[in-house]
């Protein structure tokens, strides 16, 4: 771990929160603090709203939240029709995150919605706002820490986790890295989760060593889009480290996750898996916001799927519930 990077948040007035690891587990919601057992059915990676226009052009200018709120609300009732308690919106800063829509959208759906910090490095680092690329590891940090302690953007509203995004080819760039130091130490300072879109193991066994080298056990670290790695030997490796294997885009290949579901199950990683959709979402600029996919498909066609594979209730109970209350309670996960 190096030297520094602890010394700067001390700086930065926010070691306090380390103190964390030591009291009853909590998650934050748009809502605010709750326990993780509060969470039951929980989906760990959906979208209410993405805007691909990129980070020199969005702003909450881009939509009309009544809208949003229009097209969204009705495939959330869905989900909660099926038992969903807990929607995890991973859209990131400079992608359309808007935390007084989804506190609207909880609020009339009467699900526990979270939200993130963090920055989207993907594509090309299309989506990173141009501080990114000039401000140290440790300002970016800051950045993030402080919508954690404040709420983001002076709307009170916390976020509850720390969503970053890297290219899938390898070695990372150096504001992939970059990214991927700075949750580190947002990690350290606050407890927060790292949710990671990945994609292909090698770029997330990466990952999971800089954040090593700057003290955080890969236990904080979940793998997004692990899906997209086609050699389910990866899974043993990230189960082995302690990282969250996600297998989170259900709703675009369902056969596809119920092949690697059964091999997680084969090899006994299921409590370390999570699964959700990728699956929404508004699209601002789009004749009436694009084409919304249903956060459904999970109950309606894997679950009987995997049922039919002897995965029992038990089972299910693990990946829908269990590991998301794992997975994203606050807790310091410091490495050895």
């Amino acid at each position: 771990m190096r030297i520094y990077s602890l010394l700067s948040i001390t700086a930065l007035g926010v070691l306090s929160y380390c103190s964390q690891a030591t009291q009853q587990p909590e998650v934050i919601s748009v809502n605010g603090k709750m326990s993780p057992t509060e969470m039951g059915t929980t989906l760990i990676h959906e979208h209410i709203l993405v805007d691909f226009i990129g980070a020199d052009s969005v702003g909450y200018h881009r939509w009309n939240r009544d809208s949003v709120i229009a097209q969204a609300l009705p495939f959330l009732m869905d989900a909660k029709e099926r038992g969903v308690n807990t929607f995890i919106d991973c859209t990131p800063a400079y992608l359309g995150r808007d935390p007084w829509l989804l506190k609207e959208l909880s609020e009339l759906s009467g699900l526990t919605i979270m939200t993130n910090t963090g920055y989207y490095g993907a594509v090309d680092s299309k989506y990173l706002p141009e501080h990114a690329f000039t401000e140290t590891v440790e300002r970016l940090a800051a950045r993030w820490i402080a919508e954690f302690q404040n709420g983001i953007e002076g709307s009170g509203i916390r976020p509850g986790f720390i969503k970053i995004s890297v290219n899938s080819s390898v070695p990372l760039s150096s504001v992939d890295q970059k990214l991927v130091r700075a949750a580190a130490l947002t990690h350290l300072a606050t407890g927060m989760s790292i949710a990671s879109h990945t994609g292909p193991a090698l770029p997330a066994l990466e990952e999971m060593a800089l954040l090593k080298a700057e003290g955080v056990d890969p236990s904080a670290f979940i793998w997004v889009h692990a899906q997209n790695e086609n050699d389910f030997s990866y899974y043993n490796k990230a189960y082995d480290l302690g990282a969250w294997i996600s297998l989170d885009g259900v709703v675009w290949n369902v056969e596809g996750h119920l092949d690697r579901l059964i091999y997680c199950k084969k090899n006994g990683l299921l409590n370390k898996v999570l699964i959700s959709h990728d699956a929404g979402w508004y699209s601002p600029g789009e004749l009436n916001g694009g084409d919304f996919k249903a956060f459904t498909a999970i109950f309606d066609e894997l679950i009987p799927l995997l049922k039919q594979n002897d995965f029992s209730e038990k089972d299910i109970d693990q990946l829908l519930r269990i590991n998301p209350a794992r997975a994203f309670a606050i807790n310091v996960k410091t490495a050895n």
